[in-house]
C-alpha cells in the first residue's frame, strides 16, 4: 500500500517532494539522497531532482516506500 502525498499545485519536482514527504530535511540533501538512493517513478528509474511529478504518479523509493501523488484539495 502506498503513502498518499498531497500538493498544492499541478505539479512537484523529485527534489521538492522528498523535502515535502520529509524523506530529506533539506532541499540540498536531494542531489546526494538520488545518488545513493534508488527510486522508481511509475516504475522507471529516476535520478534527476528536476524529474517533474503529477497527481496520480507513483514513487517507489528504496528502504523507504511506495508514495502517490495526489492533488490537495486546496489546491483545486
Amino acid at each position: 500500500m502506498s503513502e498518499i502525498i498531497q500538493i498544492d499545485d499541478s505539479m512537484i519536482t523529485l527534489g521538492k517532494f522528498l523535502k515535502h514527504a520529509n524523506i530529506i530535511s533539506s532541499g540540498g540533501m536531494a542531489k546526494p539522497f538520488l545518488l545513493d538512493t534508488a527510486i522508481w517513478v511509475n516504475g522507471e528509474p529516476e535520478n534527476r531532482r528536476g524529474k517533474k511529478l503529477y497527481p496520480g504518479d507513483t514513487i517507489k523509493i528504496e528502504d523507504f516506500g511506495t508514495y502517490t501523488i495526489e492533488l490537495s484539495h486546496d489546491g483545486e
